[in-house]
């Protein structure tokens, strides 16, 4: 069996679940798409719209593979710069985004209580 991979990166953008999009997920996968279709790198990054990653209230949440990193609290602008690092032509560096890394305080769910969630207005459907 081969190791080859189709894509070297892979970026998971929540956009499913109770808050990501609500907080615009949307919006975040859009920005990181648009980026790396200008780069012209769509054939080595792939960015997905995945499901709930089940971190309700940090989003949006975007996971990348292989290098295991995760980011939160995302905005447009900051979708956008991280699309720039991820088109770059080396690993995403250990201080991008430092405001936004991400670890999970625990495996598994880590839900925000609702009233701590941060909604961005006209941000998808408030179901």
């Amino acid at each position: 069996m081969s190791d080859a991979r189709p894509y070297e990166k892979l970026v998971f953008v929540c956009v499913h679940g109770k808050s990501c999009p609500r907080q615009g997920a949307m919006e975040v996968c859009s920005a990181l798409r648009e980026k790396v279709f200008k780069a012209g790198q769509k054939d080595r990054i792939r960015v997905v719209k995945s499901g709930c990653l089940a971190q309700c209230g940090h989003g949006p949440v975007v996971a990348i593979e292989p290098s295991g990193e995760w980011f939160s609290s995302l905005n447009i602008q900051d979708g956008s710069l991280l699309g720039d690092l991820l088109t770059a032509d080396s690993d995403l560096p250990g201080d991008a985004l430092p405001k936004n890394r991400y670890r999970p305080a625990q495996m598994g769910k880590n839900i925000l209580p609702e009233e701590n969630w941060r909604i961005q207005p006209d941000s998808g459907p408030s179901t």
